[in-house]
């Protein structure tokens, strides 16, 4: 039986080294590894189809759950410039209320608990 070796490196290999982590990895690059895997088995004693299906739906679950990542992200961006709209407005609220009682910083509620609560002389 001879061995040939294989010398010519492949766009799966090359793309593997210019990520630096598991996380930059993505389903073009699963997508590469299993036809590599696929190609690369024995034709007499081939990979077992639940492992296969099992592979996959592992990375379906996982692309899911990226994507979930991905939309909670955005929501929590979008919530916080929601609050920090909703401060500004309370904040200019409050400053226009400032004004036009001429209270100072006291708001409306702080003028009218203590002119309910101190008795007229």
């Amino acid at each position: 039986m001879t061995v040939t070796t294989i010398t010519t490196t492949s766009s799966a290999a090359s793309t593997a080294k210019a990520k630096t982590s598991l996380a930059d990895l993505d389903q073009g690059d699963f997508l590469k590894l299993m036809m590599t895997q696929m190609q690369q088995q024995d034709p007499f004693n081939p990979m077992d189809q639940t492992e296969m299906l099992a592979q996959m739906a592992q990375f379906s679950s996982l692309a899911s759950t990226t994507t979930m990542a991905d939309t909670l992200s955005t929501i929590s961006s979008k919530l916080d410039a929601l609050v920090s709209a909703q401060t500004a407005s309370q904040d200019s609220l409050a400053d226009l209320v400032s004004a036009v009682t001429g209270s100072g910083d006291a708001g409306p509620a702080e003028s009218t608990s203590a002119d309910t609560a101190s008795p007229t002389a």
